[in-house]
């Protein structure tokens, strides 16, 4: 008899997971289809054209300085420290460029997730949403996790946000 209980109690998660409805969503499909994507991708390539434009110039600065350097190297009669000025001009010059890519970057990080935060949420939302009007007991995102098989009973989500979204 004890036996026969522990098998029913390790049986029952198999048997309530039989019983789960279960849904499906391509998240990464909808929030593509998502109109505040296409603003937020304009300013982000704005914001990243601007950096661009500062970096070249700091490129520019620091080419000239190099060429600077070349010719004050090539000259056998410049005393050896305007040399090592101009290197150490050089190295702070290229040093600056190093942490302006980074900080550019961070920053362009940090915007993006600024921006795409709020969209990722009011998909989010509208999917929970969705869950709730099918009854839902789980729902997989295949952007985020391969589904190799999904049966009849499994439903599709996508119509219902999309139409939740207005899309």
């Amino acid at each position: 008899m004890k036996r026969l209980l522990m098998i029913a109690v390790a049986m029952l998660p198999l048997v309530v997971m039989a019983q789960a409805r279960i849904g499906i969503i391509n998240s990464q499909e909808i929030f593509d289809l998502m109109p505040e994507k296409v603003q937020a991708e304009a300013q982000l390539k704005a914001l990243s054209d601007s950096y661009h434009a500062e970096y070249e110039m700091l490129k520019g600065e620091f080419d000239k300085k190099y060429a600077d350097y070349q010719t004050v190297a090539a000259d056998a009669l410049m005393p050896e420290t305007i040399k090592e000025r101009r290197v150490q001009e050089l190295q702070e010059s290229d040093k600056k460029m190093r942490e302006f890519e980074r900080r550019a970057a961070d920053d362009l990080a940090a915007k993006r997730e600024a921006l795409t935060r709020p969209i990722a949420d009011k998909v989010q939302a509208a999917i929970r949403t969705a869950g709730e009007r099918a009854a839902l007991d789980v729902v997989f995102d295949t952007a985020v996790t391969p589904v190799a098989y999904t049966g009849p009973s499994t439903v599709d989500l996508t119509p219902m946000v999309k139409s939740i979204l207005g899309l």
